[in-house]
């Protein structure tokens, strides 16, 4: 197809006007058409309106429209796609003006074909709204293990169901009704999942991670409460429809006040005689379900298959927890076939869901990519170190110290200092180090170690840390995008060490799909022996199980009934999703 354009030579009636060649056209045609001057001006419009049409056309086509991302502060051209069969990954990428102020979030470098991550992402989504949705395969390695091709097929089932329920849609607000009533209404086409904002940031992102499944298992819609920061930092992750709660939500003023002694609490009404006694229906609208660290023996029976048939027909759970209950998911038998099918690698929950739900909002994606680029980008090789300390007193403690390096070195992580030789030859290999603490000084003292001494390989070792907030600040917002791209940036890194007990380094060796060396807890402010040990998998370890065999009516070891649950390494009562190679 020809491109339309004009000839620079001819002459532009409108843009370079020439009074006496325009006469002397009029009245050439006056003589040759005998047209009357109305006619011929008539004439000369509709010619004015055909060039113009023709060169709107010719210029559309010479720059056609292209699907952008953003590089330093740019927008960027997906443009040919590489047709070998040895090399489909990438596509090149092209620079081009943006007009309006946008942050640097991309590197120069070639982007991975992907992006979808194997079909795990639905594709529609508005790119310049949320950039590290598109962008974060540029900093990570490919996926180690591809979603199961049920669990695309059950997320997009889910993103419809969300599009057709969520907040402000007809089924949401004929549901909501049901809020308004005490009364038995018939069931309607939408039941909801309400999870409440509580606790810190690493809680808050597994208990969503937790919470999400159990919406799939139960075909529910899950709302968010968005709380003081949540919009903030994390993207819409469903399509065309807001996964965060209304502010106008009729209960929202109560959340603040939801216990064990509410009378919707679940574990109450359990512990009422008339309840317990009868078929356990629930006639009420909506029940609140505690699943906080210190629920009871009746909050727990949420967990048992007869508790859930109970709660199948209640229009709207409220939930509130500070737990990563998905294991205990795991041993519910009308459960069991379901999660199976959805994840045929146990191990793989929080590291498909998280990189799902959890996509960073472009403030905190240039916090990440800014440091990223300026301090880790080039090493050969990433290390990261998360440091949790539990003590009380001002830190940093020798012991926590002692530790961190002498798992380090045991696991060959870094390299041995040399306290002899003033210089050593230089191997060309770098490692860079990414310690994220409260405090300042462990950074400070490994940073020293290998600035006052060379290694005994000839490793150039760079060390960093973002920020030293010196205390927890929950409901600071700020502090909550330094931690959310913390854990982030943790999540990058080639090796990981993690503190014990820690949802922090949970969230980022689960996002990374890393298996981290973890720091066994101090105790008595002596470093362990050994410091360290390599985690079974990289699934969190949920806190505050359950110990009932639901059947039995009795206690039991929740951590011995199936061989892909199993005790944490840094929890012995904990429990944590492992792969079963058996079943492989």
């Amino acid at each position: 197809m020809k491109r339309l354009r004009r000839n620079p030579d001819e002459n532009d009636l409108q843009t370079n006007p020439d009074p006496d060649r325009e006469g002397l056209f009029l009245r050439d045609q006056e003589r040759k058409c005998g047209l009357s001057s109305m006619r011929l001006m008539g004439f000369v419009v509709v010619a004015l309106m055909v060039v113009s049409v023709i060169f709107s056309v010719s210029v559309v086509l010479q720059d056609p429209p292209s699907d952008g991302v953003l590089e330093s502060g740019k927008e960027v051209r997906f443009l040919d796609v590489l047709e070998s069969s040895k090399d489909e990954r990438a596509v090149e990428v092209k620079p081009q003006k943006v007009v309006g102020p946008v942050d640097d979030y991309a590197p120069s470098v070639e982007v991975p074909k992907d992006k979808l991550l194997g079909g795990l992402l639905a594709a529609g989504f508005d790119e310049r709204s949320c950039v590290s949705r598109n962008q974060s395969v540029l900093y990570r390695k490919e996926l180690l293990h591809k979603p199961s091709p049920y669990l695309i097929s059950r997320l997009r089932s889910y993103e419809a169901l969300h599009k057709r329920c969520g907040p402000y849609t007809e089924s949401y607000n004929k549901t909501l009704e049901k809020l308004n009533t005490k009364h038995h209404l018939e069931s309607t086409d939408c039941n909801y999942l309400v999870w409440i904002s509580f606790s810190g940031l690493g809680n808050r992102i597994l208990t969503l991670a937790s919470a999400f499944p159990y919406a799939l298992l139960t075909n529910r819609v899950l709302l968010v409460d968005p709380g003081a920061d949540m919009v903030d930092l994390f993207c819409e992750p469903f399509p065309e429809v807001s996964w965060f709660l209304p502010s106008d939500f009729p209960l929202k003023s109560q959340f603040n006040s939801f216990d064990q002694k509410s009378p919707h609490c679940y574990g109450r009404m359990l512990k009422n005689s008339t309840f317990a006694n009868s078929s356990r229906v629930i006639s009420s609208s909506f029940v609140y379900l505690h699943l906080v660290h210190d629920y009871d023996d009746q909050d727990k029976l949420f967990f048992c298959d007869e508790d859930q048939t109970s709660l199948k027909e209640v229009p709207w759970l409220i939930m509130k927890t500070d737990n990563y209950f998905v294991p205990s998911l795991f041993l519910i038998p009308s459960f069991e076939t379901e999660l199976s099918n959805l994840f045929p690698r146990k191990e793989t929950v929080f590291h498909f869901l998280g990189r799902y739900l959890f996509h960073p909002t472009n403030p905190v994606w240039g916090l990440i990519t800014r440091y990223y680029q300026a301090y880790l980008a080039k090493a050969d090789e990433k290390i990261g170190i998360q440091i949790r300390v539990f003590d009380t007193g001002i830190g940093p403690f020798q012991h926590v110290l002692d530790q961190i390096i002498a798992c380090a070195l045991k696991e060959n992580l870094l390299p041995e200092i040399s306290r002899e030789k003033p210089i050593i030859n230089q191997s060309g290999k770098s490692k860079v180090v990414l310690i994220t603490s409260l405090s300042a000084g462990y950074y400070e003292r490994v940073r020293d170690m290998y600035w006052e001494h060379p290694t005994v390989t000839g490793e150039v070792i760079s060390v960093y840390q973002p920020s030293h907030e010196e205390y927890q600040q929950t409901e600071k917002r700020f502090h909550n995008r330094k931690a959310w791209a913390e854990m982030y940036l943790l999540s990058l890194t080639d090796v990981l060490v993690t503190s014990s007990w820690s949802t922090f380094g949970y969230v980022a060796q689960s996002l990374g799909g890393l298996k981290p060396w973890i720091l066994y807890k101090p105790e008595n402010h002596t470093a362990p022996d050994p410091p360290c040990r390599r985690v079974m998998s990289m699934e969190p370890c949920f806190h505050a199980p359950p110990f009932y065999d639901c059947k039995a009516k009795r206690g039991i070891d929740t951590g011995a009934l199936v061989p892909h649950v199993r005790h944490c390494e840094d929890m012995s009562w904990g429990l944590k999703l492992v792969e079963n190679e058996s079943e492989l």
